[in-house]
């Protein structure tokens, strides 16, 4: 396998994984809000607290991989999504400011403001990495020196709205799952309550996005036509959203948090087999499109850079691993907590 495939996988399920460990972390923040009291407010910064900055390693990870292996990618899209990234990272600190500073003074205005951050931040990120994904999907204008030759809002479209939508739907679904496999009481038994809604709303909307995909940008399904194969993943996602409300009925929550984790991954490869072997389609003139091959570094720097890799990815993996081991469990309210 040549090794820009093999970079290509890599990327994506670097941004996979930080799509659903920080996906629970981002919906969380969406539903924390709709909690009754401060106390139900608290455990859903708990049960996410421990792990939040954990899980942002992923996007870490990934932006570096990308840069490394596909550095003409990486200086378009962040160039072409300057204000968009600002954005996203203002929100980023809003999202951690809000998580430290909110127990600090006892007040509720005091947590209230802060409570406020932490949801439109949630929001904020979720919506600007869907408008990104389907920017990603139906393509950008790019120049032929390789420039973004759009603004800001040419990446405000119908379709990338959509798609933002839909992320917000799957993420605040997958952000409920998780927090009823954290707590217990009534609490989790309202939040169980509400994620067969979540899951048929987000549902109605993946339809919509995929029937839009499939009619007006048929460039996307075309490995999916030439490699029937494929259709696998979308098969396993209409599996996944038919089992999750049996597992929330019969309280396995875990199960559930599974099945919603594989509908998140599903998805990240659909788009990556969707583009392929484009990593940034240029519209409306494909001939600039950025490759896997054409925008690549050298093969010296995609064979020292695997090994790096071989070698770091695993450490990530085991340092999660950890993390998770030592705050598995319920919530549980403590001097250090929240």
């Amino acid at each position: 396998m040549e090794l820009n495939i093999i970079w290509f996988i890599l990327i994506t399920v670097l941004f996979a994984g930080y799509v659903v460990l920080d996906g629970f972390d981002l919906g969380a923040g969406m539903i924390h809000l709709s909690a009754k009291t401060d106390e139900e407010r608290r455990m859903v910064l708990n049960s996410i607290g421990p792990v939040w900055d954990a899980n942002e390693v992923w996007l870490i990870t990934a932006g570096g991989a990308l840069f490394a292996a596909f550095p003409d990618v990486y200086a378009t899209i962040f160039s072409g999504f300057y204000t968009a990234l600002i954005l996203f990272l203002i929100m980023i600190i809003g999202r951690v400011i809000s998580i430290e500073f909110r127990g600090k003074v006892d007040s509720q205005t005091w947590k209230k403001s802060w409570d406020i951050i932490f949801n439109l931040s949630s929001y904020l990120i979720c919506i600007l990495l869907g408008v990104s994904l389907g920017n990603i999907i139906i393509g950008i204008p790019i120049s032929a020196d390789r420039e973004y030759a759009g603004t800001f809002f040419t990446l405000i479209n119908p379709y990338a709205v959509l798609t933002a939508i839909t992320a917000v739907l799957a993420l605040r679904m997958h952000g409920k799952i998780y927090i009823a496999v954290k707590t217990e009481g009534a609490f989790q038994q309202r939040i169980s309550e509400s994620i067969a809604p979540s899951l048929y709303m987000f549902a109605v909307s993946y339809l919509a996005l995929s029937v839009w995909t499939w009619i007006v940008y048929p460039v996307a399904t075309k490995n999916f036509i030439a490699f029937p194969v494929w259709f696998l993943f979308p098969a396993m996602i209409v599996l996944a959203i038919v089992v999750i409300p049996a597992f929330v009925k019969s309280q396995n929550y875990f199960r559930s948090f599974i099945a919603s984790s594989a509908i998140i991954v599903f998805n990240i490869v659909i788009t990556a087999v969707s583009i392929y072997p484009n990593l940034v389609i240029s519209k409306p003139l494909p001939e600039f499109s950025l490759t896997i091959f054409n925008a690549s570094s050298s093969p010296k720097t995609l064979e020292a850079m695997l090994i790096i890799a071989c070698i770091g990815v695993p450490l990530l993996l085991l340092y999660q691993i950890i993390v998770y081991r030592v705050f598995h469990g319920k919530v549980k309210f403590d001097e250090t907590s929240y």
